[in-house]
């Protein structure tokens, strides 16, 4: 539930002219409004409890009965994006903590030592998911907490730390999902050896991944291995705009040769399939996958068979770049043509190894997409990509330059992904930076219609999927639950669903009219403890989320859509240069 002025009678420490009022116009045309203040921890404390019952809580595989769309909602995080305090409890320097205090690698300089403080604020940030009834967290694990140079001893108080959020979590009703890496490497193996460009990385990062599982097991039973491969592998080791910060240019980066971006997708594939196998064996009733960036290549031109063909292979090339090795045990066609030799070839033996430790569904993070069209200039593939439309019509931009909105992109991703590999799909993150929030005042921010406009259609487009094609969509994650690091972006581009004030010394959080329509377009309800002798308000039945109220006559609705689509496109292709989550 979300702890709005209209919902509840416990203040929260706001005065009415402080609440913002945020009125939405649904796909439908129907009209809410809803109700914006800051998160107040001992608000939501006295209002929901402690802690349900472990009977109280529902499945957070369940859909809500009044949920418009057929699957779960969850929202997620990232380690270094949020936690700070990057020396409290032992942890270990990572390639962030250097790479963001090296000169003008972030915006402004801007680093993670203190990011959102959800090391210290977890439990307040839990009370706030449980506000808005969430059922599914995920988040990462910091390599370094638990191990500090990377291998050797454990760090009890990296693992104590992590063992009072998962147990917060579940005492909350809320199912914890674990990545156990987020881009946050070991400063001390990347010395050693460079990271993920080397062998030794396979062996480091399973043995890693087998302590968390044998940690944490117990209690977690969905996982990721590694977080978008296609990301840190094309920012860290081809651009080097993103940690470690290795390219082939010297007059940006010390370190970097041809070719260690996909010298990196080949030791990532590896090593997830690696930590699968360890998986299978410590957590026999879990859930294991790889997170993917992937975008839509959709055809320019419908109508012209080089249009189409042109988009085929380039999806192929862009979206099958893990996928494939991770699904057949090599590298896709397109990549063959495009590299050839260049390639890292997989050992029978290695080949065994993934076709033998196969997770156990596609999980898909997803932005933006483009058109691709025919270019008999472009070999081998023969393809380029625009974002503009065959009408003319820009696709609009996020206020991240590599993200462009284009809805209907999302529904033909989920066919594509369904068909080529067979799998089921849980959309791990989809998000957005909406134009202007670094800058404006936080009252101008909050009711973020740019944000809303997307995630409804976008959602909607994930929905038409299920329901009219058939695609097996287990769940849709949010990013993010809150404003954070956005690695060289610092601080300037906001994806959370959750206003965080950097300004102030407690960080407030603030509900943003997106988390609210989240929670109540999937139908969640808070879970309450029982009622106890001193509760002040009325406890005949719990306040639920965001029902919003509907609008006056006359009331204004939300902003026109942000983008229109047309079917999809993909992230530019495996060397991608994006900055943000």
């Amino acid at each position: 539930m979300a702890l709005v002025a209209a919902l509840l009678c416990v203040s929260l420490g706001l005065v009415a002219s402080q609440s913002i009022s945020c009125p939405v116009t649904e796909l439908d045309g129907s009209t809410k409004v809803f109700t914006l203040d800051r998160f107040d921890p001992a608000a939501a404390t006295s209002q929901l409890g402690s802690r349900p019952s472990a009977s109280d809580c529902p499945s957070p595989q369940q859909v809500p009965a009044g949920s418009k769309a057929p699957y779960i909602l969850g929202t997620a995080t990232a380690a270094y994006q949020v936690e700070g305090n990057v020396k409290a409890g032992r942890r270990g320097e990572s390639i962030w903590d250097v790479f963001s205090h090296t000169p003008s690698k972030t915006f402004q300089g801007q680093t993670g030592d203190t990011a959102v403080d959800f090391y210290n604020r977890y439990k307040d940030d839990v009370a706030l998911m449980r506000t808005l009834g969430l059922r599914n967290f995920r988040f990462s694990l910091s390599w370094t907490r638990i191990f500090p140079n990377g291998t050797g001893a454990v760090n009890q108080e990296g693992v104590d730390f992590y063992n009072k959020l998962i147990d917060s979590l579940k005492a909350a009703c809320i199912e914890p999902h674990i990545t156990l890496y987020h881009w946050d490497f070991p400063q001390a193996l990347y010395q050693q050896y460079g990271g993920w460009i080397d062998p030794r990385v396979v062996v480091d990062f399973t043995a890693y991944a087998e302590t968390a599982f044998e940690l944490f097991g117990d209690r977690v039973k969905n996982w990721y291995t590694l977080n978008e491969p296609e990301t840190y592998c094309a920012l860290g080791y081809l651009s080097g705009v993103h940690a470690p910060g290795r390219c082939t240019d010297r007059s940006r980066c010390s370190a970097g040769e041809e070719g260690e971006d996909l010298k990196c997708i080949y030791y990532s594939a590896l090593a997830h399939a690696s930590a699968v196998r360890v998986f299978r064996q410590l957590v026999p009733d879990g859930t294991i996958a790889m997170t993917n960036a992937i975008g839509m290549n959709v055809p320019y031109n419908a109508s012209s068979p080089d249009d189409v063909a042109a988009a085929l292979r380039n999806q192929a090339f862009s979206g099958g770049l893990v996928l494939d090795p991770v699904y057949t045990g090599d590298w896709g066609t397109e990549r063959k043509q495009v590299h050839g030799k260049d390639l890292p070839a997989f050992t029978p033996d290695q080949k065994a190894l993934l076709l033998e430790n196969q997770q156990d569904f596609v999980a898909l993070q997803h932005y933006t997409s483009s058109y691709a069209y025919y270019n008999k200039d472009k070999p081998p593939l023969y393809v380029d990509t625009t974002t503009k439309s065959i009408d003319g019509v820009q696709l609009v931009q996020a206020d991240s330059p590599w993200l462009c909105v284009f809805p209907s992109a999302m529904r033909d991703l989920l066919n594509w992904l369904s068909q080529r590999y067979n799998a089921s799909i849980l959309i791990t993150e989809n998000g957005v930076s909406a134009p202007g929030e670094y800058d404006k005042p936080r009252s101008e921010v909050l009711c973020d219609q740019f944000r809303l406009s997307y995630f409804q259609q976008y959602i909607s487009n994930a929905t038409a999927a299920v329901q009219q094609d058939g695609v097996n969509l287990i769940g849709y994650f949010a990013w993010s639950l809150l404003d954070n690091f956005e690695w060289a972006d610092g601080y300037s581009k906001r994806f959370g669903t959750v206003y965080v004030d950097y300004s102030s010394p407690n960080l407030d959080r603030y509900y943003k009219g997106s988390s609210m329509w989240l929670s109540n377009h999937f139908g969640l309800t808070s879970i309450r403890s029982a009622p106890s002798a001193n509760d002040t308000c009325s406890t005949s039945s719990p306040p639920s989320p965001p029902a919003a109220a509907e609008p006056p006559a006359g009331a204004p609705g939300g902003a026109p859509a942000p983008a229109g689509g047309q079917p999809g496109r993909s992230p530019p292709p495996a060397r991608d240069e994006r900055t943000g989550s």
